[in-house]
């Protein structure tokens, strides 16, 4: 925990004293990150427990939910009232474009209504006329980049290959006129991305949700699922590191990202330099139909567990009702507090570590009341404690009856007796389930190009994730696969 204060101190400093860090030359930022560590080193105490909030030592606490994030039924109101509104009715009907041929780009011409995009992530003093280009025509950009050419830096999209005037169709999705060489630069689309704040770009997710939600995709029956995957910086070498204890803290040019382990895989390193996003997800149970909902950027070298509960609460807030999720052995709720802070339960495959209690036999797994006690117990509920056994033997069975307690508690751990207990039925179907989740990451990763993030900073990777889970939203209510999901 010092090392994550450690961090947070010297990420601080950097922040609010010196605002030019991105422009400064390598030489530079090496002496300037040597100096503000060694001050923040010299002053540091040991002796004092850590206090900070656990959104802030993992670096997520602007991602946290905030008074602006509409809820999904918030988001239904808005958009119906949006044009009842206004002084005068405007006339909705859309104007057609033939130069548009590609379906999917059809398909999200026809759903995006430019006059709401703009009122969500235009910033503050926005002013129409004062700009000749709107922030709807950025985030078409965004939107088409990832859809049509994620492999692609952004100084080779903003040119004439990819927008010359003899390419119709996608300056026509961007709104460009076509008479003219006007372009948008990647400068502009990069200070489009630094300026969205977290409010926006959820508003945004909430805006294609509310589609997703009124498809019918999200029905009552879905199982959400929570997984994570790395997200390589292209930043490889540390400019400073130092030693704390028997172990280094690494800052790099963007220090927000960390090294941490990765899972096993052959082609690939231990180590990852960059993020992990952890994504919550929805999956029907009777298609087996899997949907990226909306996810948390934090550093590599954090464990998963520490993203669960923010991630669970940043959902309640956009409306996403959650009874159930389910998740591999990283997200166990160990102590139920995530249960008792959120209301959600939590199941995961029973960790390999994790000790059997006393009097518990594992296969099947049955519980007794004590040492000399043969009769399995049943299950009377859980409690805040853990969970709770009842006698279940037959009047005159059981030869210790007269001084047998009759009820035993045993508290919840990540083995077999998380807060729903693993040998439950509800529990092993969730199990089951549970590998579907992983289905949007192959999609998010290889064909939206997520993989490549391009941008070097933590607010640039969540705005990209932001639009590529949009990306694929969008896939999922445009193509056939799923035609049990259409628009009503």
């Amino acid at each position: 925990m010092h090392r994550k204060n450690i961090r947070v101190k010297v990420k601080k400093q950097l922040k609010y004293n010196h605002p030019n860090w991105k422009n400064l030359k390598k030489k530079a930022k090496k002496e300037l990150l040597n100096q503000v560590t060694d001050e923040v080193m010299k002053d540091y105490d040991y002796s004092q427990p850590v206090n900070l909030p656990i959104e802030e030592l993992t670096g997520i606490d602007d991602q946290m939910p905030s008074k602006g994030i509409k809820t999904l039924i918030e988001m239904a109101q808005y958009i119906d009232n949006f044009y009842k509104d206004n002084l005068f009715l405007l006339d909705k009907k859309r104007q057609s474009f033939p130069e548009i041929v590609d379906q999917e780009l059809k398909f999200i011409e026809d759903l995006f209504d430019d006059a709401i995009i703009n009122s969500l992530i235009a910033p503050k003093g926005y002013s129409a006329p004062h700009r000749q280009i709107q922030p709807y025509q950025l985030f078409r950009m965004e939107i088409l980049k990832v859809l049509k050419y994620p492999e692609i830096s952004y100084r080779k999209f903003c040119t004439d290959e990819y927008f010359g005037r003899e390419r119709k169709q996608n300056r026509r999705f961007v709104r460009l006129p076509l008479n003219t060489k006007r372009q948008i630069d990647h400068t502009e689309l990069s200070h489009f991305r630094s300026s969205l704040s977290f409010t926006n770009l959820m508003n945004i997710l909430v805006y294609i949700l509310h589609y997703l939600h009124k498809s019918g995709c999200l029905e009552n029956s879905v199982v959400h699922a929570v997984d994570s995957t790395e997200l390589p910086s292209e930043i490889n070498y540390p400019l400073c590191t130092v030693t704390v204890g028997k172990k280094k803290i690494r800052i790099y040019s963007d220090f927000d990202c960390d090294c941490g382990r990765r899972r096993k895989k052959r082609d690939k390193s231990q180590y990852v330099i960059g993020y992990r996003m952890h994504t919550l997800t929805a999956i029907n149970p009777s298609t087996g139909h899997t949907f990226p909902l909306v996810s948390l950027v934090g550093a590599a070298n954090h464990h998963d567990s520490l993203f669960l509960k923010p991630l669970i609460k940043l959902a309640q807030s956009m409306g996403i009702d959650m009874k159930l999720i389910t998740a591999d052995q990283a997200y166990h709720d160990s102590d139920g507090s995530v249960l008792d802070e959120t209301g959600v339960y939590v199941v995961a495959p029973p960790s390999e570590k994790a000790k059997l209690p006393d009097n518990v036999l594992e296969f099947p797994v049955r519980v007794t009341c004590n040492d000399s006690c043969e009769i399995p117990m049943r299950i009377m509920g859980c409690s805040q404690s853990g969970h709770e056994f009842g006698c279940n033997a037959a009047p005159g069975e059981c030869i210790l009856e007269p001084t047998c307690q009759k009820s035993r508690t045993i508290a919840f751990d990540n083995g077999y007796f998380q807060p729903i207990p693993t040998f439950h039925d509800t529990a092993q179907k969730a199990i089951d389930i549970r590998k579907n989740c992983e289905r949007p990451f192959n999609l998010i990763k290889k064909r939206e190009g997520l993989e490549q993030t391009r941008v070097r900073s933590q607010h640039g990777v969540v705005a990209r994730s932001t639009f590529t889970t949009i990306v694929t939203l969008l896939g999922i209510l445009h193509f056939p696969l799923y035609t049990s999901c259409k628009l009503k």
